[in-house]
């Protein structure tokens, strides 16, 4: 075993090693108020996104998609499998239909046969394997095999044991289904596809899975996990779980099959019990996803081997029933707008709307009230920041608390100072958002506002004997007693706040 684990990357490099990886974008359709093909595919372009995955063979999308160059990965549902898995004809005619009747002008490169099947639909798994080879013989049939693979999206639940990735292995309830279904892969030269979520894998963790590791944020060594049997350091979620895939193959003698990541997100919305589904996470770890995967990073066990990776999802599909994240994987709303601004300057131009590269610095949830004022005093003051905005009657004057002033001021100070390092801390008390935390015609520095002109805040404040301020007062939520005592304390915790 210790020589074929040696092996396997070389096995695999030789398969896949060769090739970039990709970023590509699932479409689901549960929406209210759907874009049509036409507007979806104008999205694509705008944001260079060259690989999509549907969840269907809608004949108006893939309509669209002709003469575009988009890559596409159509899907047999999940209610239509049992008719193909089970009969020659069927499956010829739903390629006639779906997949003949469009090329070449739409590139269509995969069709995914069902969706999670041994999970969601585990009574037709003995017909799984037979259904991709019905489809694959009708594609042989019209000499279009080549040029498009055979494959179905696993859930990678069906994993046990997934660390350390060198002993993971699938569920062997399984085995009649996965070992002809990974030989067939094999010797079709397609790719095992697999849904990876380290959202689900640290919601269930009872917080065993820090944060920081689900969303791919730097760990210091002593915090990544190590693989005792083979050393390997791992640093994300992610990579564990394909990594594992990697080794559960291994173990069932299939050693040069290539992994696709067919789904992978973060909701940005949850409910009461999804305390971590917000913007900032799901803009970290897609952005930190997409630099992870152009990069070519591969995994420990595989660096450099592409793992190419569709996002789950374009949009926000408002129909998908509770809990409400269910709701809120989408990159963007319905009529394009993007939920979040996506970090990728380093990152080539896939979803290439990073174009302000907007970041913000907020008061933190909860954060104590006494050192939110602390830290808005500093600001005001030595900080040099221009609160002037907050004063009664001036556009950010409302709403009239000490969490929205200190967030107004501490992101002025932010981007009067470029966004360094340590700007946006204030004792801990302020965290970077990528949340415009602008509101009606109060336009926060940084902030490009509803005309589209860049707010630098980059002023500074009045000097010390301006009187025209009248009582400092203003921006402290108690007495007028800010006595020059306070102003020297708030001067003495210059070093604290910097």
């Amino acid at each position: 075993m210790a020589i074929l684990l040696l092996l396997l990357p070389l096995l695999v490099s030789a398969v896949y090693g060769d090739e970039k990886a990709f970023i590509g974008v699932n479409i689901g359709t549960d929406l209210s108020d759907m874009p049509s093909p036409t507007q979806v595919v104008a999205l694509l372009k705008a944001q260079n996104v060259w690989h999509v995955r549907l969840y269907d063979a809608d004949r108006a999308m893939l309509l669209a998609l002709a003469n575009t160059g988009i890559q596409v990965t159509i899907s047999v549902p999940n209610e239509q499998l049992l008719g193909i898995g089970q009969s020659n004809a069927t499956a010829a005619n739903w390629v006639a239909r779906n997949v003949i009747a469009h090329v070449p002008a739409t590139n269509i490169t995969a069709i995914a046969v069902g969706s999670e099947v041994l999970t969601a639909l585990p009574n037709a798994a003995p017909v799984l394997v037979s259904a991709l080879k019905l489809i694959h013989s009708a594609l042989v049939a019209s000499n279009l095999d080549s040029q498009i693979k055979v494959s179905t999206p696993h859930s990678s639940s069906i994993i046990l044991d997934s660390f350390p990735p060198s002993q993971a292995f699938f569920n062997r309830s399984w085995d009649p289904v996965m070992v002809p279904l990974l030989k067939f892969l094999q010797s079709t030269g397609s790719y095992l596809m697999l849904n990876v979520y380290p959202y689900y894998d640290y919601m269930q963790s009872n917080n065993v899975i820090p944060l920081d590791y689900a969303l791919f944020r730097p760990l210091p060594p002593n915090k990544e996990a190590v693989d005792a049997n083979t050393l390997l350091h791992y640093t994300n979620v992610f990579d564990a779980i394909v990594d594992a895939a990697y080794f559960s193959m291994s173990y069932l003698n299939i050693t040069n099959v290539p992994i696709v990541v067919t789904e992978s997100g973060w909701p940005s919305k949850g409910d009461s019990s999804e305390p971590d589904a917000t913007v900032d996470n799901a803009n970290t770890y897609n952005s930190n996803l997409i630099k992870h995967v152009i990069n070519n990073t591969g995994t420990p066990k595989h660096p450099g081997i592409t793992v190419s990776t569709y996002i789950y999802e374009l949009y926000n599909e408002d129909l998908r029933p509770s809990p409400l994240s269910e709701k809120n994987w989408g990159l963007f709303d319905a009529n394009g707008t993007p939920v979040y601004i996506l970090h990728l300057t380093a990152a080539g131009t896939v979803f290439a709307n990073d174009t302000t590269n907007q970041t913000f610095c907020v008061a933190k949830d909860g954060a104590d009230p006494k050192m939110l004022q602390a830290a808005l005093d500093w600001a005001c003051g030595p900080g040099k920041v221009d609160c002037s905005p907050l004063l009664q009657g001036q556009p950010c004057y409302e709403p009239d608390n000490v969490v929205s002033h200190s967030t107004y001021a501490f992101n002025a100070y932010f981007q009067q100072m470029g966004k360094s390092t340590g700007t946006c801390d204030f004792k801990g008390v302020a965290t970077i958002s990528t949340t415009d935390p602008s509101h009606g015609s109060c336009i926060f520095p940084g902030s490009f506002g509803k005309n589209g002109t860049i707010t630098n805040g980059t002023s500074l404040a009045p000097s010390s004997n301006d009187t025209s301020l009248g009582c400092p007062t203003q921006y402290f939520y108690g007495s007028c007693s800010f006595t020059t005592s306070v102003i020297i304390g708030a001067f003495l915790m210059t070093a604290v706040f910097l």
